[in-house]
């Protein structure tokens, strides 16, 4: 497939690999977004795809959405290419796998948890920290209620809290969890799993058991996005805890 700067793409046996290639962080900026949305389209045309596995090179999955994109000049523009990016996942019917290494924080932690199906090492942590910085996870809003409850949903989203990958898993929102020196080999071995079965029979099965789900997710993300454009976009301290990150100090909130 095309070369790309920020992602490397791979294609074999009926499953499209996505690597994620900015290290070590592989923090998502709005180039990357790009490039990501231009994968998608191009690996989930083919009626004959089983499943996109995304993985990264770095010692993170992904930290997250760079943080000078939240900015006023730029937040339009990443909302659009960040929740592009969950549309697609979500219209899909391939499978979609993430095959987490060491920390999915953020935006990396909701590119991960979108996904059908989520296999961790045993060194990896899930977390959505963007209240710390006067912000909010629009698409982890959306699914953390499906898949952990209201409650823990509450707490993940609104105090930020970063779980191991045990208790990820405990909670649902992590399929398999493997020692990280036989990861790799764990992650092959899955995939040589769903190789053996029908590709179409796969597809149709995942469709039947996330129609309800993937309208109720589209719908809620809509919503989720105009509220995190129009009413958090609108405090003070939103824009304070970005310039406070940005500048390497401690915010302070003006609780307006």
């Amino acid at each position: 497939m095309s070369d790309y700067e920020f992602l490397d793409v791979s294609m074999d046996d009926g499953v499209a690999t996505i690597t994620l290639n900015r290290p070590p962080l592989n923090v998502l900026h709005n180039p990357m977004m790009g490039e990501m949305n231009a994968v998608l389209e191009a690996v989930l045309s083919g009626g004959d795809l089983a499943a996109v596995v995304i993985r990264s090179n770095g010692k993170a999955f992904s930290a997250g959405v760079d943080v000078s994109d939240h900015t006023v000049e730029k937040v339009g523009e990443m909302i659009s290419r960040f929740h592009a990016i969950f549309r697609k996942l979500a219209s899909t019917d391939a499978l979609t796998i993430a095959a987490v290494q060491g920390a999915a924080l953020g935006g990396g932690c909701e590119l991960a948890c979108f996904c059908d199906i989520v296999l961790a090492s045993d060194r990896s942590k899930f977390g959505q920290p963007e209240v710390q910085v006067g912000v909010l996870p629009p698409v982890a809003a959306c699914i953390f209620p499906l898949q952990v409850g209201i409650k823990k949903a509450i707490e993940l989203n609104a105090l930020g809290a970063t779980i191991k990958a045990d208790e990820a898993l405990r909670l649902g929102l992590v399929n398999q969890v493997y020692p990280a020196d036989e990861f790799e080999s764990s992650v092959d071995a899955y995939l040589g799993e769903i190789r053996k079965l029908s590709r179409p029979v796969v597809r149709l099965a995942k469709r039947a058991t996330v129609m309800v789900a993937r309208e109720q997710i589209l719908l809620h993300l809509e919503r989720v996005e105009k509220l995190y454009l129009e009413d958090l976009m609108k405090l003070s301290d939103a824009h304070e805890g970005i310039a406070a990150f940005m500048e390497k100090r401690k915010p302070a909130w003006k609780h307006t």
